[in-house]
């Protein structure tokens, strides 16, 4: 092994070392856990390993059958690679700047809150009379976000049947094959 990749191993496990001793109880009680789980299923093991071998033994047909079908629609295959190559090709280089803009961004948010966060951590830390406020703030957060959820699901199933519907319409559009004078119309429902 190279000098400067030995002094980087070394580095990494001085670095390390404090938070594997921190974590150390913690995976210990885990594997525990983990260990009685496991033998208080034992018994179970034989039966799960049949089903297991019986889902194989079922599903291989499908896989073949669908390795089959593929094959055969290779061309079908070929033409929408290059024509999802041919739309995202000029998005790439947008999507790179974009990304870097993004990367630079949250390096900035994440210097700028480090410090604040650091302070608070720090008073929270000390203050154990907050635990309680604390709890009650996750408690309202999650109650909050259960009653969001109704809203948020109608909101995405609408969004995808308008999206299925300008997908039609545009396709029709530009379909080559589409006869001149035959309007395609879908309406989300």
């Amino acid at each position: 092994m190279s000098e400067p990749a030995q002094a980087l191993l070394a580095a990494l496990g001085d670095s390390l070392l404090p938070v594997l001793e921190a974590v150390e109880p913690a995976i210990e009680e885990f594997a525990a856990a983990l260990g009685e789980l496991v033998e208080a299923t034992s018994p179970l093991l034989p039966a799960t390993a049949g089903v297991a071998a019986g889902a194989l033994l079922a599903v291989t047909p499908l896989l073949c059958a669908a390795a089959e079908v593929l094959r055969e629609a290779s061309p079908e295959l070929r033409r929408i690679a290059d024509a999802l190559t041919a739309a995202l090709a000029p998005l790439m280089p947008l999507q790179v700047a974009l990304a870097e803009r993004t990367a630079a961004a949250g390096a900035n948010v994440v210097r700028a809150a480090l410090p604040p966060l650091a302070d608070l951590t720090e008073a929270a830390a000390t203050a154990k009379a907050a635990r309680p406020a604390l709890i009650a703030g996750e408690e309202l957060l999650v109650a909050g976000l259960e009653r969001l959820q109704p809203v948020l699901l109608a909101g995405v199933s609408r969004t995808g049947r308008v999206a299925r519907g300008v997908a039609v319409r545009v396709s029709a559009a530009v379909s080559p094959a589409a006869e001149p004078g035959v309007v395609v119309a879908v309406s989300p429902v």
